[in-house]
C-alpha cells in the first residue's frame, strides 16, 4: 500500500491531505474522502484511509483547517471549528476544493467519489450533499445536523447514510427528526441508523467522558463500519 501527503489550495489557503491506496493496481478506482472531527486531521483519519485502501478504494483525508493546523484530540478545539461553523460558505469552498483535489489524483476514478465524516466531519459530509458536490454518497458518523442556511435548499442528489448514537447530546432526537425532514424535503435518498444506549463519538476508542455524553461503544462502532461498507459498495459500484 502506498501512502503520501498531498497539498491543495482553496483561495489563499493551503491544505494537506493524506492519501492511501494499493499501488499494485494500475487502474483508477473509487475514492472515499474522510472528513475529520473538530481536532483536525488525525492519526485515526489516516488509519481509516488505510482501511479503505485495503477495501479497494483510495482513502483521501480532508484538511479543512489548513496545513499544520491541528488541535488537541482530548481538548477544546472550538477555536478551530467555530469559525467555519460561523461561515458555512467558507467551509463549503474548502470542502469542494477537497473533492476537486481527490478527483485529480492519478489513481482516482473521478466519476466515483464518496465522503465519510466523524463528528464535525459528519456535518461536513452532509454539507457536501446539501451543496450539490459531485459525490455519489455521504456517510455521517455521530455528526452534527444543523443546516448551513445558505439559501433555498436544492434537490439533494447524493445518497446519504447517517449513523447516529441515540443518546448523543450534540444531536438530539428532535434534531434527528429535523434532518430527516430537511433531506426528505430535498428529495434525498437517505437512511438514518440510530444506536440505542449510544453516545457521541462512539467510533473513537479513546472517547471516555460519559458525563459529557461522549463515549466509545465497540458494538456500535463495528455495526456502523459494516453499514458504511455496504453503503459504499452500493453507491460506488
Amino acid at each position: 500500500m502506498k501512502t503520501e501527503y498531498l497539498d491543495y489550495t482553496s483561495g489563499q489557503n493551503t491544505f494537506e491531505s493524506y492519501v492511501a491506496y494499493d499501488d499494485e493496481k494500475s487502474s483508477k478506482r473509487p475514492c472515499v474522502v474522510i472528513c475529520h472531527a473538530w481536532a483536525g486531521q488525525s492519526d485515526a483519519d489516516r488509519e481509516t484511509a488505510g482501511k479503505l485502501a485495503q477495501l479497494g478504494y483510495v482513502g483521501f483525508c480532508a484538511d479543512v483547517y489548513g496545513k499544520g493546523k491541528r488541535g488537541d484530540p482530548t481538548g477544546d478545539n472550538s477555536h478551530l471549528m467555530q469559525p467555519l461553523l460561523d461561515d458555512r460558505a467558507e467551509l463549503k469552498a474548502r470542502l469542494l476544493a477537497t473533492i476537486d483535489a481527490a478527483k485529480n489524483h492519478a489513481s482516482v476514478d473521478a466519476s466515483k467519489i464518496a465522503a465519510i465524516g466523524y463528528c464535525f466531519g459528519g456535518l461536513c459530509v452532509l454539507d457536501l450533499a446539501r451543496c450539490g458536490a459531485d459525490v455519489k454518497g455521504v456517510v455521517s458518523f455521530h455528526g452534527l445536523f444543523f443546516p448551513p442556511n445558505l439559501g433555498p435548499q436544492k434537490e439533494i442528489k447524493a445518497k446519504t447514510l447517517i449513523l447516529h448514537g441515540w443518546d448523543d447530546p450534540m444531536a438530539t432526537p428532535d434534531q434527528v427528526v429535523g434532518v430527516a425532514k430537511e433531506f426528505s424535503d430535498a428529495k434525498a435518498d437517505w437512511q438514518i441508523h440510530g444506536y440505542g444506549g449510544t453516545m457521541h463519538a462512539f467510533t473513537a476508542p479513546k472517547a471516555n467522558m460519559p458525563e459529557k455524553g461522549i463515549l466509545y461503544n465497540e458494538t456500535a462502532a463495528k455495526r456502523s463500519w459494516k453499514e458504511m461498507e455496504n453503503f459504499l459498495s452500493e453507491v460506488l459500484a
